[in-house]
């Protein structure tokens, strides 16, 4: 191939990278931090990073080494990215300094979702109520006993 490759091109419009993206873009991001004396890892836009992490977040990938592997596998990570790998120190690094802004952020996003009527946001309530089982105390089977019953069924009974 003479040029490379347009990742717009691979990437649905209807995907929801796209979403993240003009939603970030549209917040106030002064609260990030960067590294300012320039040492150590790569520096990347912090928006970018921000919409990494949300985007993952969103899609069930939280793990930094995951998060690492997906701008590697993941298309539309790929075009979040601008086919750049952050490596897992620097997303961990990231979200460590950054915790409070990319909360408040993933909420802001899930807040403009909620707007446009693209998911339905509410009360999660789980119940913690303890019900009695109805199991006899004496049926359960420790380890040493299912041995037993092991070599007992294989036929080896020791005489």
């Amino acid at each position: 191939m003479l040029l490379p490759h347009d990742l717009r091109e691979w990437v649905p419009e209807d995907d929801m990278v796209h979403f993240i993206i003009e939603s970030v873009e549209g917040m106030k991001l002064q609260r990030l931090k960067v590294n300012e004396r320039g040492t150590g890892s790569r520096q990347y836009p912090p928006e970018m990073m921000l919409e990494l992490l949300i985007y993952c977040y969103a899609n069930g990938i939280f793990s930094s080494r995951r998060i690492e592997r997906a701008t590697y596998r993941d298309i539309a990570v790929r075009y979040l990215t601008a086919d750049t790998h952050p490596d897992r120190d620097t997303i961990a690094t990231f979200r460590r300094e950054n915790f409070d802004a990319v909360a408040e952020c993933f909420v802001g996003v899930l807040e403009i979702a909620r707007m446009l009527k693209l998911l339905k946001v509410g009360t999660v309530s789980v119940d913690g109520t303890k019900v009695k089982a109805n199991a006899s105390q004496y049926k359960n089977v420790s380890y040493e006993r299912a041995g037993r019953w092991a070599i007992v069924a294989r036929g080896d009974i020791p005489s």
